[in-house]
């Protein structure tokens, strides 16, 4: 069959978009040759700095015919609903429409028409130019005089479809003046000029003897390779960034990989800073010793994108020209924020507080609704405080780390390089004695700031990581500014995340409804972000909740207590308490739907989350995990399968013959009307299974919960397959339905069974 080569060829696409657009172009296409009709056989995208490139294999020539049925009227419809029907269906009478016979409806008419397939030559010159057009990009605006937004101006396209015996067609089109066609360009430089493709591996094969590497990861593999080759030539260790080696792909079509060097003398800058100066501004690698201390070396690896006749002489002798300038600027802050601030050192603090110090004098806003950065400072402080007892830290040691952790954005390394924010305050802080777990939590309480990022251990880094998160979190969801679609400003999706992993990673059992509603409670106090005059919306919304009064008792004894004048304040203070609460449950959900991501990157099912959430209170992850865990094993068993196939059984004829009698299904079993061998052994199955199940829970040993309902399977299957349920004599139907109500309420006591997929 039919092969598809489409190349889009521009100025230089930016790195970070490339990869996602190659797929967005393979989706797009592929998923509007699907709806054609035309099922292809694989489909690959490429992208380089000048270039999106498709290769779709195994397209049918043609779309296949289809008919299309449109449904009439009755037959003996009246006769302007025929004329309306056959003016729909495009029929000149109602001679040529089929009658059809229905059992329910009777006969009625249907018109079925015949719609020839397509040439794919004639689809795909249709389809492109509506893909390019309105193509996805991030950022776009229009070049020239054109109406085409893209990227970059773009300025051929290559478009071929035929089969490998034969030479292919060029698929007849254009776009503001572009006409598809079948050339191509080499490298920028080294192979300028104009390329006859025809299919793909004729079109790769000549744009690598034009000095281009189309797949992106042969790039990577190229330049990973030859930089750690070039490196242990040196004796020396590449230090591997996957963020910029994408990066670095994405400016190239022919790595070539160079080494360059810089003066010894300026390894006395902290290794963070150097390989920031490095990263950010020159795009280029860092390289370390072999030895122990596995210290940073005085040189670094850099891609260029061509072969220099003088071996790349000039080009690191260049890079290493401003690679030198720019750690000569790193070199004099990193000594500038070792000296005092001026009028700062008389009031006899350390620099980080220095620090601090002005920060607080400066006023510096952490956002126009939620204060001062040094009022955030402060609750960070106070919540690191509380959550130090969970987490096993010295409560002191975690209050000082907060307090400290975010001063070094006021020191002059950090403001011109921000992402060492952290690692600096870590670094002075060890310079000023701090003790270590005090200069560990500041270094880490960023992390992790990503999927592939550490997780803090130790337990005041831990305490402190988890407090900066959760303000944040807490902060933006107190003034509702949440995530909306795929606008995260905040990027408080990250932060959940972090707080979920630190979780897992460490096995902290932290409750955290019982974390969150004060921290809301004191934000919106402080900044009087919840009106009086919405206290019994609240107050209704809180009954529908289920929200149990001893939580509130407490939370209320939290909040107003340091209020001055309780008298002038209450009715507002009560309506913050419940809107506090309301916050944490919203903001609780917003856990949810992040773990179940976090778990379905691990293979988990997203239902079992919803079934354990379903329960109602669950805030502490790590239970949460080992009760999905359990759960899932137990699904994936017979015994589970079948017992969830009961449990659903059981629950749909409750739900019917709940809503026929208008009132739930309640009360005991009675041991009296339980007339069948059956119906005995299900109730004394459920006697058994039922508490050791509940009691196996309370231990949170939920294998041993699983393996206890796992009892109820045989019992069950016997039940529904010998006892009818609706029986004729009203008293012993009821009795069979709480028997199955018992049921129900057993499987709940481990997750609510209702929310599994399946």
């Amino acid at each position: 069959m039919p092969d598809l080569l489409l190349e889009l060829f521009s100025e230089e696409i930016p790195a970070r978009m490339q990869r996602k657009a190659a797929e967005d172009l393979r989706k797009a296409i592929t998923d509007g040759l699907v709806a054609a009709g035309l099922i292809y056989e694989g489909a690959k995208a490429y992208a380089t700095p000048r270039r999106l490139a498709l290769q779709v294999t195994g397209v049918p020539a043609r779309s296949p015919d289809q008919t299309e049925e449109k449904k009439g009227p009755r037959v003996g419809a009246p006769e302007a609903a025929l004329q309306g029907f056959l003016k729909a269906a495009g029929l000149a009478s109602i001679d040529e429409a089929e009658i059809v016979a229905d059992a329910k409806k009777g006969e009625f008419y249907v018109a079925r028409q015949k719609k020839p397939g397509r040439a794919a030559i004639d689809v795909i010159a249709d389809l492109v130019p509506q893909v390019v057009r309105n193509f996805p990009w991030p950022k776009s605006q229009r070049w020239g005089t054109g109406s085409l937004r893209w990227v970059r101006p773009l300025h051929s396209i290559v478009c071929t479809f035929g089969p490998e015996t034969e030479e292919p067609d060029i698929v007849p089109f254009e776009i503001d003046g572009i006409r598809s066609g079948n050339v191509t360009y080499g490298h920028r430089f080294m192979a300028p000029g104009p390329i006859t493709v025809k299919r793909f591996d004729d079109y790769s094969a000549k744009l690598q003897a034009a000095y281009v590497i189309l797949d992106a990861d042969r790039r990577k593999d190229i330049i990973l390779h030859d930089a750690k080759d070039l490196a242990l030539a040196q004796g020396l260790e590449l230090i591997e960034d996957d963020g910029l080696l994408e990066e670095v792909a994405g400016l190239v079509e022919w790595p070539v990989v160079l080494m360059g060097a810089f003066e010894e003398a300026f390894l006395a800058v902290p290794g963070e800073v150097i390989r920031a100066t490095i990263r950010a501004n020159q795009k280029c690698f860092v390289l370390r010793s072999h030895h122990v201390d596995q210290r940073l070396a005085n040189r670094f690896i850099l891609v260029s994108n061509i072969i220099a006749s003088d071996d790349g002489v000039a080009i690191t002798a260049g890079n290493g020209r401003v690679v030198r300038a720019r750690l000569s600027d790193a070199r004099h802050f990193w000594e500038t924020d070792q000296r005092d601030l001026p009028g700062y050192g008389d009031r006899g603090l350390k620099p980080l507080d220095q620090r601090l110090a002005k920060m607080r004098d400066l006023g510096i806003v952490f956002h126009e609704k939620l204060g001062t950065q040094a009022e955030r400072i402060e609750r960070i402080v106070r919540l690191a405080r509380d959550l130090a007892p969970a987490v096993g830290a010295d409560p002191d040691l975690a209050a000082r780390a907060a307090t400290l952790a975010k001063a070094d954005l006021l020191t002059e390394v950090v403001g011109e390089f921000p992402e060492v924010q952290g690692l600096m305050g870590g670094r002075y802080a060890a310079l000023q004695g701090e003790d270590p777990a005090v200069t560990r939590a500041i270094e880490d309480h960023y992390r992790p700031q990503g999927p592939s990022d550490r997780v803090p251990t130790d337990p005041v880094a831990i305490a402190v990581a988890l407090a900066d998160k959760l303000d944040t979190l807490i902060g933006f969801w107190a003034i509702d500014e949440k995530p909306t679609g795929s606008k995260d400003p905040y990027q408080l999706r990250r932060a959940a995340l972090g707080v979920i992993r630190i979780l897992l990673s460490n096995g902290v059992r932290l409750p955290l409804l019982a974390a969150m509603p004060a921290p809301f409670g004191e934000i919106m106090l402080d900044k009087r972000l919840v009106a009086v005059d919405r206290q019994m919306d609240i107050a209704d919304e809180l009954a529908s909740a289920g929200v149990p009064e001893t939580v509130m008792v407490a939370l209320r004894e939290r909040l107003l207590a340091p209020v001055a004048d309780p008298r002038a304040v209450e009715s507002y203070a009560e309506a913050t308490v419940q809107e506090a609460w309301l916050k944490s449950l919203d903001l609780l959900a917003f856990f949810a739907d992040r773990l179940k991501v976090q778990l379905r990157e691990q293979g988990a099912r997203h239902d079992l989350v919803d079934a354990v959430f379903g329960l109602g209170g669950q805030d502490d992850v790590v239970s949460i995990v080992r009760r999905v865990e359990a759960l899932g094993g137990f699904l994936s068993s017979e015994d589970g399968r079948n017992l969830l196939a009961g449990y659903r059984r059981a629950v749909n004829i409750l739900k019917a013959e709940e809503k026929k009698d208008a009132a739930a299904v309640t009360g005991a079993v009675d041991p009296g009307l339980l007339a069948e061998a059956e119906e005995q052994a299900l109730a004394a199955a459920i006697a058994t299974a039922a508490p050791a199940a509940a009691a196996a829970v309370a231990q949170e040993d939920f294998a041993a919960a699983m393996t206890a309902l796992s009892a109820l399977r045989v019992p069950v299957d016997a039940f529904f397959d010998k006892i009818l349920v609706n029986a004729a004599d009203p008293a012993l139907r009821l009795n069979r339905l709480r028997l199955l109500d018992q049921i129900r309420a057993a499987c709940h006591a481990v997750a609510d069974f209702s929310k599994i997929a399946g």
